[in-house]
């Protein structure tokens, strides 16, 4: 039997790379939905529904930034109630923020319950962070979340608990901000900071105050 000649070698092997890549493409298209259906069933409230979705950058990797508001439209507007998520093209969850008016009363988890609680959310999200995880501090942290009452727009203070960390792998930072319902009501990861002049260099793409201050073609849209 005659031996393929060269031309014929190179082909194959092309069309062998190919597949492979079309594989790997559909595998990660496939492993990034798995991660936002599971992020959302286990932590978006029943009472929201999809308003935007856009591709967005973190630090120069792609990712995709999500907004769920309130069906009733209830302070749906930048600055209000709104559930957030920010997914790596990898289907690596960047981060997560339940803003919400139903987390304002209510009593704060002690600092030994909120360390527990981030730490149970970690361990199902974002394991790799434990390995080498060195807590900060953990501390209230207030958030201010705007309202319309009577007609009336009003901003009230939203706090929770912060469990600020920083992984020793890399020396990048990561939070989880424990509500008053002892849920996770916000988680950032990969956050990176510059020493001098001090401040966060990482994309803020769950912050609204932020967002409102981008051009118009990297804000928000849908709300």
């Amino acid at each position: 039997m005659n031996k393929p000649n060269r031309s014929a070698r190179i082909a194959l092997a092309v069309a062998l790379v190919a597949t492979s890549a079309i594989a790997s493409t559909e595998s990660t298209k496939e492993k990034s939905t798995m991660s936002q259906t599971s992020i959302s069933a286990a932590l978006l409230p029943s009472t929201h529904v999809q308003a935007d979705c856009r591709a967005v950058t973190v630090d120069g990797e792609r990712a995709v930034l999500t907004r769920f508001i309130r069906s009733d439209g209830r302070n749906a507007g930048l600055g209000g109630e709104h559930f957030s998520t920010v997914f790596s093209e990898t289907g690596v969850l960047k981060g997560f923020a339940n803003m919400s008016l139903e987390l304002v009363e209510k009593p704060l988890p002690t600092r030994e319950r909120t360390e527990q609680i981030a730490r149970s959310f970690l361990q199902d999200n974002a394991p790799d962070l434990l390995e080498r995880m060195e807590i900060s501090w953990i501390e209230p942290h207030d958030e201010p979340l705007k309202t319309v009452r009577n007609g009336r727009t009003e901003v009230v203070t939203l706090t929770g608990m912060k469990v600020k960390a920083r992984n020793l792998a890399d020396g990048r930072w990561f939070w989880v901000i424990v509500g008053r319902d002892e849920k996770p009501m916000v988680f950032e990861r990969d956050i990176v900071w510059i020493s001098f002049p001090g401040k966060r260099k990482t994309e803020k793409w769950l912050h609204d105050a932020w967002l409102v201050e981008q051009p118009a073609s990297t804000s928000t849209a849908g709300v």
